[in-house]
C-alpha cells in the first residue's frame, strides 16, 4: 500500500487498520496494482467527518473500476463500514450504527 505525500496513516484506529490488509488482497485479487491512501485526517474534510476521528481513510488507484472494486470490498468488510465511491477516490469510514 502506498501514501500520497503527506498522508499520516500511524493515528488511524484498530477499526480502520485492520481493513487495509483487506484493501491490499483485494487490489492484488483484481490484479490493478497498489491501492494509494490519499487522505486520513489531514485536510479538509466535512463537518462531523469520521476522518477527524481516524475513522475513514480515502484511496484510489489509477487503473481502478471504482464501482466493483467498492462494490467487493462492501462484501468483504461488512455492515459496520461505509463504502463511499467519490469523484477521485472511494471513501472508507468505520461506522456501525
Amino acid at each position: 500500500m502506498l501514501l500520497k505525500l503527506g498522508v499520516d496513516i500511524s493515528r488511524l484506529r484498530k477499526e480502520i487498520r485492520i481493513i487495509l490488509p483487506v484493501i491490499e488482497n483485494l487490489f492484488d485479487e483484481e490484479g490493478i496494482g497498489e491501492p494509494v491512501i490519499t487522505s486520513t485526517y489531514e485536510g479538509d474534510h466535512g463537518v462531523g467527518s469520521l476522518h477527524y476521528q481516524n475513522l475513514a481513510i480515502d484511496f484510489r488507484s489509477w487503473s481502478l473500476n471504482t464501482l466493483n472494486i467498492a462494490k467487493r470490498l462492501r462484501e468483504k468488510i461488512g455492515n459496520d463500514y461505509d463504502v463511499v465511491v467519490e469523484i477521485d477516490n472511494i471513501h472508507v469510514e468505520y461506522d456501525p450504527d
